[in-house]
C-alpha cells in the first residue's frame, strides 16, 4: 500500500512530534526532511555539494537538533539548488509501500502534492519562541527567551519569503493549531484526520469490488 501524510509547518510548531506519533500509531516509515536541510547546513563547505553527497550517515549526527543547526537549516534551505538535490530522495522515501509520513516545510505543496493527507501544524510565534527555549536549556539555555523569540520571527520570514517552494500551507491541507493544546490532544486530533481518510479509501476500495 502507498498512502502519503504530509505535515507541514513552521518551526517549533509540534510536527515532528505530531510526525512520530503518527508514524507509530499507523505503522508507517517517518522523515525528518528538516534533518536533511541541518546535515547539509551543519557539513559545512559549498551546501550543494553537501547535499548532493548526503549519507545517512550525516542524518545520524547528534548536533542537528541545537538551535545553530536550526539556523543554518533554514539559510541552505533558500538555495534552489540544494532543494533541488534533496527532493528525490524525499519524493522516493513517500511512494515507499507500507505508507510513510513525511514533515518539513513545502511536502504538501511541493514535495508531495499529492499526497493523501495533508496536514498544516502551525501556532504563534511566541508559543513556537518558548518551546524552543526550553528545549535549548530555558533559564540555562545559551540565549535569552527575547533572542529565541527573534530567532523564530526572522526564520519565519525567510520560510514564508523565499521565491523558492515558500512556507505555506495546500489549499487542501488540514490546519492544526497547537497553541493551546496538549500534545496528546493535538496527536489525537491528528490521528482522526488519518484514520478518516483510511476509511473512505478502503470503503472506496471494498465499493469497487462489489
Amino acid at each position: 500500500m502507498e498512502f502519503t501524510i504530509a505535515v507541514d509547518g513552521p518551526a517549533a510548531a509540534g510536527k515532528g512530534t505530531i510526525s512520530r506519533a503518527l508514524a507509530a500509531h499507523f505503522g508507517f516509515a517517518h522523515l525528518d526532511t528538516g534533518l536533511l536541510y541541518r546535515a547539509v547546513g551543519a557539513k559545512g563547505g559549498d551546501p550543494v555539494a553537501a547535499a548532493e553527497t548526503l549519507s545517512e550517515e550525516d542524518l545520524a549526527r547528534d548536533d542537528l537538533r541545537t538551535l545553530a543547526a536550526g539556523e543554518a537549516a533554514s539559510q541552505v534551505a533558500t538555495i534552489p539548488a540544494v532543494r533541488r538535490a534533496l527532493v528525490a530522495f524525499q519524493r522516493d522515501f513517500a511512494r515507499r509501500s507500507g505508507g510513510a509520513v513525511l514533515d518539513g516545510r513545502d511536502i504538501g505543496t511541493v514535495i508531495c502534492p499529492e499526497a493523501e493527507v495533508k496536514i498544516f501544524v502551525t501556532a504563534a510565534p511566541e508559543v513556537r519562541a518558548r518551546r524552543r527555549w526550553l528545549e535549548a536549556g530555558g533559564d540555562s539555555a545559551s540565549e535569552p527567551f527575547e533572542v529565541v523569540l527573534e530567532q523564530v520571527r526572522a526564520r519565519d520570514a525567510r520560510d514564508i519569503g523565499r521565491a523558492d517552494a515558500p512556507l505555506r500551507p495546500a489549499e487542501d491541507a488540514e490546519e492544526l493549531d497547537t497553541s493551546d493544546l496538549t500534545v496528546d490532544a493535538a496527536v489525537a486530533r491528528a490521528v482522526a484526520l488519518v484514520a478518516a481518510r483510511l476509511e473512505a479509501d478502503n470503503r472506496a476500495v471494498d465499493g469497487r469490488r462489489v
